[in-house]
């Protein structure tokens, strides 16, 4: 199968109301180019699942300003004022994660596991709605698994199967979301042939990619 598409023909499987995870940390590392063609389409009423949404004029931060999505699940959005503006202006839901809880989320979802337990947001509104179990007499929160339609994540070399190889901190969210969704679609700094990444270098395998575009400068 021929995993290399054009950035357009990855808008193309982008859709209105789906739930998208997109990799990055503050805007590193965002799928820079496949946001702009999600801008470009006019995608609305996104759920996007992310760290955080980054800022205003910046990746996924330009989706909120433009008013594409309906819900934010992330652990922090104090660097983009406009995510505060819409939620406290009831034009966008915002569902905030310990950063720890949305990782771990996002991993049991790829794993395919029931759900995570953990202590951290007991007895805060964080623990509103959620089941507490007891283990061993302690309590925890049973924080179910995270899971979104599309994944669009970032590698810095991806070969032609869909390995990836990511760049020191840029690997962030990127591997774990690659295992968490339905559709995965890696945007590439450079894309080389199979057999040219030595194994040892492979950080998400290509059996969790869909399809590669080429992003970068390249």
């Amino acid at each position: 199968m021929n995993k290399l598409i054009t950035v357009e023909e990855a808008a193309d499987m982008i859709h209105d109301g789906m739930s998208i995870m997109f990799g990055g940390f503050l805007g590193v590392r965002n799928p820079f180019k496949l946001v702009d063609a999600i801008i470009d389409k006019g995608v609305k009423d996104i759920t996007l699942i992310a760290n955080d949404t980054s800022f205003s004029e910046v990746g996924i931060g330009k989706l909120i300003v433009n008013k594409q999505v309906k819900k934010v699940i992330a652990s922090h959005i104090g660097t983009n004022k406009e995510t505060g503006n819409q939620m406290n202006a009831g034009e966008m839901e915002v569902e905030l994660v310990p950063q720890g809880t949305l990782a771990e989320r996002i991993r049991a979802a790829g794993a395919g596991l029931g759900g995570v337990l953990t202590p951290t947001g007991l007895g805060t509104v964080v623990a509103e709605g959620k089941d507490v179990v007891e283990v061993d007499g302690k309590q925890f929160l049973l924080e179910k698994p995270l899971k979104a339609d599309v994944a669009l994540i970032v590698g810095a070399k991806v070969d032609t199967k869909g390995n990836i190889r990511y760049k020191k901190s840029t690997r962030n969210f990127n591997p774990i979301m690659a295992t968490a969704a339905n559709l995965v679609i890696v945007e590439a700094d450079e894309i080389v042939e199979a057999g040219e990444l030595d194994p040892d270098d492979i950080m998400t395998p290509g059996i969790f990619v869909d399809y590669i575009v080429l992003g970068g400068d390249k």
